[in-house]
């Protein structure tokens, strides 16, 4: 690596061990810059030698962890560009417009903290942000076609964001998707899981059911919501990222070998996809284009398909075509 990429890693590290508050141990850094251990060591080793004010942090944990307190040297240094700024405004005009406006409130008021710092920062000559910011702002505005949109009760949802937060039981009263039939559960809420057509709360039930596995409930069936104050759950022994890898799309169910073989015509745009995290890519002598993953989620993978016409074959699993639900009716 050039020592300028080397510069501008460790100029990068600084921003993030100043924007924290809990501190990063040794395993952070390498996720964030790459590297074995031994390489983030020296990387915090580097940064020490640069600002002696970094300290650790205390945590009560084994790990050890550490953070730079606030440095108007590292103010003086970073800037915010007008295209940053109308990234905000994008990903909250697409927030709100898929329903999520929960979402888009939050990231509302980050920029708005954002654009009182820069402000602040523009006032002591320590940043220079481009005068054309609000107009990029407008230029990349971003407005989705009209579609069916998923109402969310948005007390549910704040009720079990707090819940969620403070790792603590509920007892949710659901309505099933299948059968009509209202169910009162004591379960552990983990997190949410964001579809196309549905979204997730993926939780636990309390006392064990289903052999103590994560479920996935349809937010838009949970009738309501009261939070367990006096219970407490360990949210560092569940991982909803690699939960969620199991699956193509939000619905959870289990894993499958999946094959697609694309056309020669249609393997151009096929390869500019992420089917799944963990997928391959196979281009074939004639043109054609495999990728596999292994995942659960045939009915969401049914509508995607569908998409694609004739441009794709599934491969495996073998009884794709007599199971399917979407891709039969074509014929």
């Amino acid at each position: 690596m050039a020592n300028y990429e080397k510069m501008g890693v460790l100029f990068k590290l600084a921003l993030d061990l100043q924007a924290t508050s809990e501190g990063l141990s040794l395993k952070d850094i390498q996720e964030r810059c790459g590297g074995s251990r031994r390489t983030a060591e020296r990387m915090r080793n580097a940064l020490l030698d640069i600002f002696p004010s970094i300290e650790e942090v205390e945590t009560g944990e084994r790990i050890k962890r550490w953070r730079l307190p606030r440095q108007k040297e590292l103010y003086n240094l970073t800037s915010f560009s007008s295209e940053e700024l109308a990234t905000f405004k994008t990903a909250i005009d697409v927030l709100a417009q898929n329903n999520l406006q929960d979402k888009a409130d939050l990231l509302k008021g980050i920029e708005t903290k954002l654009r009182s710092i820069i402000e602040y920062l523009n006032q002591k000559n320590m940043n220079k942000i481009e005068p054309d910011a609000e107009g990029l702002m407008k230029a990349e505005g971003l407005v989705l076609p009209p579609g069916p949109r998923i109402e969310l009760n948005k007390e549910i949802l704040s009720t079990l964001q707090e819940a969620i937060l403070a790792c603590k039981h509920i007892k949710m009263v659901y309505q099933s998707k299948s059968t009509k039939r209202v169910h009162t559960y004591t379960i552990i809420p983990y997190g949410f899981l964001y579809g196309p057509r549905d979204h997730y709360l993926v939780a636990q039930h309390s006392d064990g059911y289903g052999n103590g596995k994560a479920h996935t409930y349809s937010l838009q069936n949970i009738k309501s919501i009261k939070i367990l104050y006096d219970t407490y759950f360990d949210s560092s022994k569940f991982d909803l990222n690699e939960y969620a890898q199991e699956s193509f799309g939000a619905f959870h169910e289990k894993p499958f070998e999946v094959e697609w073989l694309f056309t020669a015509e249609a393997a151009a745009e096929a390869k500019n996809f992420i089917f799944h995290p963990q997928q391959e890519m196979i281009e074939n002598d004639d043109g054609t284009l495999t990728v596999k993953f292994k995942a659960g989620g045939r009915l969401e993978m049914d509508w995607f398909l569908y998409t694609w016409g004739d441009g794709v074959k599934v491969i495996k699993p073998k009884d794709w075509y007599t199971k399917s639900k979407i891709v039969k009716t074509k014929k």
